[in-house]
Parts: structure tokens; C-alpha cells; sequence
């Protein structure tokens, strides 16, 4: 019976470890996207087409943020130069800076080649995300967006993931983070992260899902003809590189032995 108990308690823990969720106040109005330099362009249009669609059925806004009103672009950068000389890319052109941006119900953070800027080309944007987390309903990462959100600190102590191509950098971002190894996607309260690029899509349906409804969400992902991933814990993407939640998760191991251990004596005590 102990060692049921034990399973049952062990497994229920491990199943709530990557999503812990809570919405909050009523349906979010005011969207933000920040832009910098090298963004990446899927991690922008990905989650922004979805949003566009949600717009059709909620009343929504959105406000494009950056350090200037200058068009920002996902292949232009003071500091990296293509090695080929390629000159593809896209620009998009802020609606705001961040001095002037408007209040905000929701944050969003893409992330790219850019979120490896050399200081103190993404300070704005880092002390944009710590000054306006607290008065947000919920902060949303793809990709290595999560790695500003790190920066800033608003994601001390909590769950969270990013790109698994490039994992190993991921921790350095965040010491006090704990990040998730094995997931397309992360919920802590009212911050969602998300795996690399597609990713965040993925996340991006599945937040609507869960804060404005799942009605909405399938007919956001029937007009974009999308087929969407609904286990936030399948990642093909940490097996592609050999990623693992027992080896390759941050701050983890302490706080489940210690919760297991009072579970498993508290069913102890009960027992006897």
C-alpha cells in the first residue's frame, strides 16, 4: 500500500514539475512584442499570425516595442556580419520604443541571434521586461527569448526552457532558473516559455487555449491549417541532441527530493 501511495504521489508531482499554470483577471487586451536586431523571424510571425486569427473572434491590440522607432531586422546587426554575405532577411517597424509603450497586458520575447548581443546592446530591452513584468498578466518566451527573461531576473526561481540547439549556453543565462531539459514548452505561474522557433507556436495555441478558450485555439489552428502539439512534455528536439531532464535540467533535484520525502512521510505517518 506504502509503496502505491509512494508511486501515486510520485507521479502526480513529476506531471505538474513542467506546467503550473494560473490565469489571471479578465481576457488580455494589450499585446507587446519586443524587437531587437536579429530577431528570429519565426519566433515573431509564428505566435503573431496565431494572435492575428484570435482577433477575429477577441477584441485585441498590439504594440511593436524596440530602443528606437528605426525598422529592426532579422539579418541586420552591428556586431555579426554573414559569413557568406548573404543578405536575406526581413525587417518589421516598431510602433513604439520603450520609453514610450503604451501599459500592456501581455509581453511576448522572441528570441534569435540577436539575444547573443554583445552589452549593452540588449539592456533596454532587458530592463523593459524587469520593469513591466509585475504589472503583467503574462509573459510569453520562444525560442532563447527566454534567455532576456533569464537576464532580467523575473524568472529566478521558477521553470522554464529555450532552444535546445543551444542548451548549453542556456544555463549561464539564469543560474538561479530552472530550466527544463525535456519540453516543447513550460508554464510557471503566469510565465509561458517555449522551445526553439516552431515552438513558439506551439505555445502560443496553447496558451489561448487555456486563457481564452480551447474553442478558440482549434479555430485559430483550423484557419492556419496547423497541426498542433497538445503534450507540452514531447520534445523530439532534446532527443535529436541527447537532452534529458536527469541530466542536462537545472536546479531541480533538490526541491523534488525534498517534496517526495515529505509526501512519502507524510504517507508514513498516515499509514501508522
Amino acid at each position: 500500500m506504502y509503496l502505491t501511495k509512494s508511486l501515486v504521489v510520485t507521479i502526480l508531482l513529476l506531471a505538474g514539475a513542467v506546467n503550473s499554470q494560473k490565469n489571471i483577471g479578465p481576457f488580455p487586451v494589450r499585446f507587446g512584442y519586443i524587437l531587437f536586431p536579429g530577431f528570429q523571424a519565426l519566433d515573431i510571425f509564428g505566435p503573431l499570425d496565431a494572435l492575428n486569427l484570435l482577433g477575429q473572434q477577441y477584441t485585441i491590440n498590439l504594440a511593436l516595442l524596440s530602443t528606437t522607432l528605426d525598422p529592426v531586422a532579422t539579418e541586420k546587426t552591428s556586431w555579426w556580419k554573414n559569413p557568406i554575405n548573404s543578405t536575406f532577411g526581413e525587417s518589421v517597424l516598431p510602433t513604439h520604443t520603450f520609453d514610450t509603450a503604451p501599459e500592456l497586458d501581455v509581453l511576448i520575447v522572441p528570441g534569435g541571434l540577436g539575444t547573443r548581443a554583445p552589452a549593452p546592446l540588449l539592456d533596454p530591452a532587458i530592463a523593459f521586461i524587469k520593469t513591466r513584468y509585475p504589472s503583467l498578466q503574462y509573459l510569453i518566451t520562444t525560442c532563447t527569448g527566454s534567455w532576456l527573461a533569464a537576464r532580467s531576473g523575473v524568472l529566478d526561481g521558477k521553470r522554464a526552457i529555450s532552444n535546445k540547439l543551444a542548451w548549453a549556453q542556456t544555463p549561464t543565462m539564469g543560474p538561479r532558473v530552472k530550466w527544463v531539459a525535456e519540453a516543447r514548452w513550460v508554464v510557471d505561474g503566469n510565465i509561458w516559455t517555449s522551445s526553439g522557433v516552431s515552438a513558439g507556436i506551439d505555445v502560443a495555441i496553447a496558451w489561448i487555449a487555456s486563457v481564452y478558450s480551447e474553442k478558440a485555439a482549434v479555430q485559430v489552428v483550423n484557419m492556419m491549417e496547423y497541426v498542433r502539439h497538445t503534450n507540452s512534455t514531447d520534445d523530439p528536439f532534446a532527443r535529436l541532441y541527447g537532452l534529458t531532464n536527469e541530466h542536462n535540467s537545472t536546479n531541480q533535484d533538490v526541491e523534488r527530493r525534498s517534496v517526495l520525502g515529505r509526501n512519502e512521510k507524510e504517507l508514513t505517518n498516515a499509514e501508522g
